[in-house]
């Protein structure tokens, strides 16, 4: 009988604690590393990994595959790029607690929020749970291609105890806030990772409202990670505008020297944010040398949009023309894209902006004519583009407006053009300002929003652009020194420091004892794909996708999960519940 159940020899290992790498091997049996280094005896299976890199699997904390993970085995496009575990739930967005009369309410604010069709949601979900451990329970069905974990949103949670009387503005009670609290605390002690919740205004329901987070006082956000500290674990997650009078690291440094538990948030460049990211870093930190725990996500490219005529968002959506053929089948938009009559009627008017929210004009109007901050995505397109890429420049050159030459644009392959425009992170017109938070213990790299946004980014790529972009190629970086970032640093940032902020203590190391969660990595292969809109959910709905290539196979507890970039339907992933820890010793024996 072979010793193990698979050994991949000969590659060059980058373990993942941000030590060297080094030539070696890596045995795995029961689903675990049984040895590293110089491997002597045989395996049911060997993989040659000579010239290639092997990883720890990626782990990705800010996903949004809260109704795909009910349904869906493969967990694409997150599984494609060597992401081995997800957890999902964040931005105070989530489908329980779930009353029987709301399971609409919950598909609109997520398809709101997260740009999920809602279509899909309503029939690729059983809804076979009401409270959150139902919930859980049903996600524990279905094996898949990738361990889960998720978060207690706080949506749900609010619509839960209030009911109808949800809505913008509504003050909970001490009961209702005491409510909520005892429903966290029992989704936590069934196996959540924590609590999520929202506020900014830049979420918002389908009909248009802020989410039930962004006017939550600190007491309810309080007693709700006071709940999570009588549970003995659990992250509190958020998405802010850093509104000065919201003193949100105030509270937060309140709350986490009280439970001993983190806090994290999403760290962006955002013109919705009062705080400038500098701001928010010092601040940070302040409550942290005060002995609180507050940890900074941060998106490792600009956050923002990718524009398509079939997308969800393009610059001319707010034209009467465009109105006139929204609803049609895409062949008949199409010919009409395509006739030049049209085209000049469509660009001789103006943007109708009567309905949009006034606090989100001036991102609208980014949006529809912001040419200097929109770029044409060639085939080998750089996500750090220069200001002489962009569609202005380009239309100066070509000697025709913004307006038209992003027309043509989008007319290309048949109607399949594509323009990127990072409303986030992106400020400087560069990613100068992340290379020193890449270095930061009290920073992760994070904000991929997998599964989520489907019709307008796919930022699920984020493992694979790191390699790709920051790694090996990053253009900005030629002639500074640090412009880069180790391969060492990177896979750490992906992997044990992820992993660390929700506990999940026994993956992202390549170490005796660790899950056999790996990647085999060609670096000078590794590339992202075109990105192209499929319409592949449940009835019909589109997402954005974006393969990779460079990625021999990836490997989930020990089984080959993806071989060459395709899937091998294998599904050794499950729900992740609470904090994980091994006793590597033991484990490893």
């Amino acid at each position: 009988m072979p010793a193990y159940d698979l050994i991949i020899r000969n590659g060059t290992i980058v373990d993942g604690t941000g030590a060297a790498r080094f030539a070696g091997d890596v045995a795995v049996k029961d689903g675990l590393i049984a040895a590293v280094g110089t491997v002597h005896g045989d395996a049911a299976q060997e993989i040659d990994a000579k010239g290639r890199i092997v990883a720890p699997g990626w782990v990705d904390v800010h996903t949004h595959y809260d109704g795909q993970a009910t349904w869906d085995a493969e967990m694409a496009p997150s599984s494609w790029h060597g992401v081995t575990t997800v957890i999902m739930g964040n931005c105070g967005v989530g489908f329980a607690p779930a009353a029987p009369d709301r399971h609409g309410w919950l598909i609109g604010l997520m398809e709101g929020v997260e740009d999920i069709p809602g279509t899909a949601l309503a029939e690729g979900m059983k809804w076979d749970w009401e409270t959150f451990p139902e919930y859980l329970d049903a996600l524990e069905r279905l094996p898949r291609a990738v361990d889960v974990g998720t978060h207690v949103p706080h949506g749900a949670v609010r619509a839960y105890v209030l009911g109808d009387r949800e809505m913008p503005g509504a003050v909970p009670t001490a009961d209702d806030i005491e409510k909520m609290a005892a429903i966290v605390e029992d989704g936590v002690r069934a196996g959540a990772l924590g609590f999520s919740t929202s506020r900014t205004v830049l979420h918002r329901s389908i009909e248009g409202e802020v989410v039930p987070g962004t006017t939550a006082t600190k007491e309810e956000l309080i007693a709700i990670g006071r709940a999570m500290g009588r549970a003995g674990h659990g992250v509190f997650e958020m998405a802010s505008d850093m509104r000065r009078e919201w003193d949100e690291f105030g509270w937060m440094g309140q709350m986490s020297r009280e439970t001993g538990l983190p806090c994290t948030y999403a760290a962006l460049q955002s013109i919705a944010k009062e705080m400038p990211l500098e701001e928010q870093i010092a601040a940070m930190r302040a409550e942290n040398d005060n002995g609180a725990n507050i940890v900074a996500q941060i998106a490792l490219r600009g956050n923002g949009i990718i524009m398509a005529w079939e997308g969800t968002v393009h610059p001319f959506r707010f034209r009467p023309s465009w109105n006139a053929i929204a609803e049609l089948p895409w062949a008949e938009q199409r010919a009409k894209l395509l006739d030049p009559a049209f085209k000049a009627q469509l660009l001789s008017e103006t943007n109708d902006l009567s309905e949009v929210p006034v606090d989100i004009v001036g991102l609208i109007m980014v949006v529809c004519g912001g040419w200097t901050m929109q770029f044409e995505m060639d085939p080998d397109f750089d996500y750090e583009p220069q200001a002489d890429e962009s569609i202005a420049a380009r239309a100066a050159a070509a000697g025709v407006s913004g307006d038209e030459y992003a027309y043509d644009l989008l007319c290309r392959d048949d109607g399949k053009g594509f323009i990127y425009l990072p409303i986030l992170n992106y400020a400087d017109g560069n990613l100068d300002f992340l290379e020193a938070l890449q270095a930061s213990d009290d920073t992760v790299n994070s904000l991929s929003d997998g599964g989520a946004h489907c019709g307008t980014i796919c930022d699920a790529a984020s493992p694979t652009f790191m390699l790709q972009h920051w790694v090996r190629d990053r253009k900005r970086a030629q002639n500074r020194a640090n412009g880069r970032i180790t391969l060492e640093q990177a896979i750490k940032r992906q992997c044990r420091d992820t992993a660390r902020l929700y506990g999940l203590d026994d993956r992202g190391i390549i170490a005796p004892g660790y899950l056999a969660d790996l990647n085999v990595i060609d670096m000078d292969a590794i590339k992202l794909g075109k990105p192209w809109l499929a319409f592949d959910l449940p009835a019909g709905g589109k997402r954005l996708l974006q393969r990779a290539e460079g990625y021999d196979c990836t490997i989930k507890g020990g089984v080959v999960t993806f071989l060459g970039g395709e899937w091998t339907g294998a599904t050794p992933g499950g729900l992740i519940r609470g904090p994980q820890q091994v006793a590597l010793a033991e484990a490893a024996e």
